[in-house]
């Protein structure tokens, strides 16, 4: 049976993400928030987080597609099991990919979708890849940031250490204080109450001064056997499998989720594809420069006014 997640209800990196429940096999609910308005005129852009994250991570740039057209571009957000506002999956072992890509079709299905445009940030990005192995015609095009088919092992162990050393801390003061300097070498120079605000985007802190992950922690519990200078298998394959759609490529300066030779072998393997780097800062993007939300914008309308033979 699904597990039910809690997360306090007045938590403020959700304050603004309304959502709606999807069921989906096995009666797990996905959380879906719809920004704009679902039509045959646009191509929905369907965001898919990153392994552990949700939504939230993509607030600014809903926000900016939300002012496009007059309001009504839409995108659409989701977490998925085990993540923000969806139930846990049953079991530890079902957790993956594949199964994040066949809820990715089930949540795109109940909507109505027919065709859309993929953002998959880190994992969420590995996702895209599978569902388009899967069911082709679902893609209008793709934009993948931080994600490839070859995942850095160094950033894999990075991440499941600083989880460890946060979640260990005590009291609100020192919780706060441990994210900001873990924090602070991903964003350089981003003051303090920013990087507060990303903290709240993966972790909440309880009454007792202790930080609740917004996730499953059975999610980080399965990285456990992978070591720093692990080589994980390539996935090229599935990486061809987007030659059914436009596709965009997008790297932040600082991430430690993709390298920068793995970015380039992309890139020489789709010489058709818009590349972008988004300077100083990691992962996951912040998405709230004007320029690297323009330029996402403008691949959309782009490739959704050649589908679909109408401006925006």
């Amino acid at each position: 049976m699904p597990r039910q997640r809690t997360v306090p209800a007045d938590h403020p990196a959700f304050a603004n993400l309304p959502v709606s429940q999807v069921t989906l096999a096995g009666g797990l609910r996905a959380a879906v928030h719809v920004a704009g308005r679902l039509s045959s005129r646009r191509l929905p852009v369907i965001c898919i987080p990153g392994y552990q994250r949700n939504m939230s991570d993509f607030t600014e740039f809903a926000g900016y597609f939300r002012r496009m057209g007059g309001g009504e571009w839409p995108v659409v957000l989701i977490d998925l099991p085990g993540r923000g506002r969806a139930d846990n999956r049953a079991r530890a072992e079902d957790y993956g990919s594949l199964a994040d890509a066949r809820d990715v079709a089930s949540i795109i299905m109940a909507l109505g979708i027919d065709r859309a445009i993929m953002l998959g940030q880190g994992q969420g990005g590995q996702v895209a890849m599978a569902l388009a192995a899967m069911h082709p015609l679902l893609f209008a095009g793709t934009v993948l940031l931080d994600s490839g088919p070859v995942t850095d092992s160094r950033g894999i162990v990075r991440l499941r250490n600083n989880l460890a050393h946060v979640e260990a801390l005590r009291g609100t003061k020192a919780v706060t204080a441990g994210f900001r300097r873990i924090l602070g070498g991903d964003y350089p120079g981003l003051p303090d109450d920013r990087l507060d605000e990303l903290m709240g985007r993966s972790h909440a802190i309880d009454k007792r001064g202790r930080p609740q992950p917004l996730y499953d922690p059975r999610l980080v519990a399965a990285l456990a056997d992978i070591n720093f200078d692990d080589v994980l298998m390539a996935q090229w394959p599935l990486f061809d499998a987007l030659t059914c759609a436009p596709l965009m490529l997008m790297r932040t300066q600082l991430t430690d989720q993709l390298r920068r030779e793995t970015f380039d072998e992309m890139t020489r393997r789709r010489p058709d594809a818009v590349a972008l780097t988004i300077a100083g800062q990691g992962s996951p993007a912040l998405f709230d420069q004007r320029e690297e939300i323009e330029a996402v914008a403008e691949f959309v309308i782009s490739t959704s006014t050649k589908l679909l033979g109408r401006a925006a």
